[in-house]
């Protein structure tokens, strides 16, 4: 408790599932925590179950597809905070089907939001972090980064993620800035709660832990790599996934 006491984090895809229990767990650690969102809506519901006071969860709209929109806010949090301590990629989305089925639509949204928002954030905060000499970045990967059926755009995102994630690690470790990125599993989630009863049975059955994740325990892990507890890790990617077996 208290160990990102005077930081301030940025978490992207903040306003549901594993982004709020990201923004929940730094609140916890001490952190002054601005959440990103394209749904501000639901973004401010958030917000305020998360800090009533509104001292310190701020929420922010925010297309993390849009380079514009990505460098006019975070503009407007270096104007407030003066600095960005952390920052945590969790913006993703899925538009599953199969590849010979799938639209270039299809494609280029997941590609946008999962991987290309990666770039224009940490394109805002790397600067900075350099000049400050300090910063912890996390992105969000997936186990389904190996591949996965029905799930080319996805998966070709996740593994996107992980190459950008060990390239910022190499290019930014002297200023000691650590990049890592984690890989949840299956995960119960908005995000999971509609797949098809028999995908989530297989999935449980193909997991060691004998269950689903839940958004907490990936929350965890991060907490982890946004603390001066990982000062030495950078550019790894550590599994969330109860030791989900690929097949």
């Amino acid at each position: 408790m208290g160990k990102l006491v005077d930081k301030i984090a940025v978490v992207t895809g903040a306003a549901q599932g594993i982004g709020e229990k990201i923004a929940e767990r730094l609140l916890d650690d001490g952190a002054t925590v601005i959440i990103l969102d394209v749904n501000f809506e639901k973004l401010e519901r958030t917000a305020s179950a998360l800090d009533a006071s509104g001292e310190k969860v701020h929420p922010m709209k925010c297309n993390v597809t849009d380079p514009e929109d990505v460098a006019t806010t975070f503009s407007a949090i270096y104007e407030k905070f003066d600095k960005v301590d952390i920052l945590v990629n969790n913006a993703g989305i899925t538009r599953d089907s199969f590849f010979h089925k799938m639209t270039s639509e299809q494609w280029h949204s997941v590609l946008d939001v999962n991987l290309s928002s990666m770039f224009y954030t940490c394109q805002a905060v790397i600067p900075p972090m350099r000049a400050q000499q300090y910063g912890k970045i996390v992105n969000v990967s997936s186990s389904s980064s190996w591949g996965n059926m029905g799930q080319a755009n996805y998966s070709a995102s996740k593994a996107g993620v992980l190459g950008l994630t060990r390239t910022l690690a190499k290019e930014n470790g002297s200023k000691k800035i650590t990049v890592d990125a984690i890989a949840p599993g299956q995960i119960n989630t908005d995000m999971t709660k509609d797949l098809p009863e028999d995908v989530k049975k297989m999935a449980t059955m193909l997991t060691p832990a004998g269950r689903m994740g839940d958004p907490a325990e990936v929350a965890s892990v991060v907490s982890f790599l946004t603390s001066d507890d990982s000062s030495f890790v950078n550019g790894e990617c550590i599994s969330v996934s109860g030791g989900f077996l690929m097949v």
